[in-house]
């Protein structure tokens, strides 16, 4: 077949049983080059011919390149071993961000993971949590910086091109909470970070003059995000590493802005990472699937990716006690949703009336005892949605209303008690012997 009757497209890489390609870019000739990887070798072209098509690198010409929305390494760097590889990503992220030490570290793993994130199923998140200039936007721009091709969606004005730039670049989405302009597009983010953990996380949109075309954009990928608030959906928020910004007063020797020097250690990072990459990327891997104690399921499994990447010991222990602590903190915060309301009701209205069965409206008389404010009172409709819907909790229609048997929903009322960190002590109201909460969340966490 002719040149001149191949397909010519562009893609940001390009791997098959043998060999990487990757986009370089080098910004003083604003030019994109593939760089090959092939048994040891390294080689730069500047197309890559298959059977039926030319694939070009990336186009740095493009604003995307050219204006640094998406960074590039500009050639593959020797790092020397993998320790002082991480020696070299810690002592960079120390230099420009005040974080707490175990956070760097996470984070450097992190930076280290997002450059092999595509051999793994499912990702986990960065987040940096905090008021204003408490340093989040530091914290994006020094950890995102140093990840696998990094997305900066700064200035976008609708979620349209960023599901797109998702789909085509594949790496590394940075997210500011100032990018969440308007409530359609916390919609939409919030649709990329549920689907975007796990391989095969597509999100479908209609596209089209007349909204004929439907198009599944492929948003699986490292994220880090920052915010000043959690998010309600307490699913996403088991997905997310998270760091308090602001607690104390910032170090001296941190500079105040990001000068040419940072970004050029930046992108030497990225050369060596994209070398790491290359020597790393066919190799077998070894999977930590071992769960941590006490963590939710879901959190462990989205721990698990960066337990393989850590080789040290002393690391993943120091990895599993951060994640036990979050994991904490995050059946404690789900405390504060409706669902943990009624189950908190129905729980105690078991234990001070010393019956098996309760009707909807008592159950919703429990509900509303403690909340003050009348339009936030659920009436027994309500209750009974959540029941259903949200609690998978069976009711049946008896003379007097519909009625919850707490016998025949027993399993999943226990569930539920542990997996919103309801203790005995919650219910009663007196100090009581909580071992039956603890083997209550192990049960949940098999």
């Amino acid at each position: 077949m002719k040149n001149e009757n191949k397909k010519k497209t562009r893609k940001a890489s390009l791997v098959s049983e043998n060999k990487i390609a990757e986009t370089v870019y080098d910004p003083k000739l604003e030019q994109t080059h593939f760089v090959v990887y092939k048994d040891g070798e390294i080689k730069f072209f500047d197309k890559i011919n298959k059977e039926q098509e030319e694939v070009f690198p990336l186009d740095g010409k493009n604003d995307i390149v050219s204006k640094g929305i998406v960074l590039l390494p500009s050639e593959p760097l020797e790092y020397g071993t993998d320790a002082e590889l991480l020696k070299d990503i810690q002592l960079f992220i120390h230099k420009y961000l005040e974080i707490s030490p175990m956070y760097e570290q996470i984070a450097s793993y992190y930076a280290l993971f997002s450059w092999l994130h595509d051999r793994f199923h499912e990702v986990p998140y960065l987040r940096a949590i905090g008021d204003f200039g408490s340093g989040k936007s530091r914290f994006l721009q020094v950890i995102g910086s140093i990840c696998y091709r990094p997305i900066f969606t700064g200035g976008a004005t609708t979620t349209a091109p960023i599901f797109r730039i998702l789909n085509e670049i594949r790496g590394t989405l940075v997210l500011d909470e100032a990018d969440l302009r308007f409530s359609d597009m916390t919609t939409d983010i919030i649709k990329i970070l549920n689907a975007g953990y796990q391989k095969g996380g597509n999100v479908l949109r209609m596209g089209g003059k007349d909204m004929e075309d439907l198009k599944a954009f492929d948003v699986f990928g490292p994220k880090i995000v920052a915010t000043r608030e959690t998010f309600n959906d307490k699913a996403l928020e088991s997905r997310f590493l998270v760091e308090e910004m602001g607690r104390g007063k910032l170090r001296d020797d941190i500079p105040r802005r990001l000068s040419d020097e940072f970004w050029n250690e930046a992108r030497e990072l990225r050369n060596k990472l994209l070398m790491w990459r290359f020597r790393n990327y066919q190799k077998e891997l070894v999977y930590d699937e071992k769960p941590i104690e006490g963590v939710h399921p879901r959190l462990n499994q989205i721990i698990s990716p960066l337990m393989t990447i850590i080789d040290d010991e002393v690391m993943k222990q120091s990895l599993r006690e951060f994640v036990q602590k979050y994991n904490v903190e995050l059946t404690a915060d789900r405390n504060l949703s409706r669902e943990a309301d009624i189950i908190f009701a129905i729980l105690r209205l078991q234990h001070e009336k010393k019956v098996k069965e309760a009707t909807i409206g008592e159950i919703a008389e429990y509900v509303n005892s403690d909340i003050f404010d009348f339009d936030d009172k659920l009436t027994p409709k309500k209750i009974g949605w959540y029941l259903r819907s949200k609690l998978h909790l069976h009711a049946y229609r008896k003379r007097n209303g519909f009625t919850l048997d707490f016998e025949i929903n027993a399993e999943k009322l226990n569930l539920w008690k542990a997996r919103f960190g309801i203790t005995d002590s919650d219910i009663q109201g007196e100090d009581v012997n909580v071992v039956n909460d603890v083997n209550d969340i192990n049960e949940v966490n098999k």
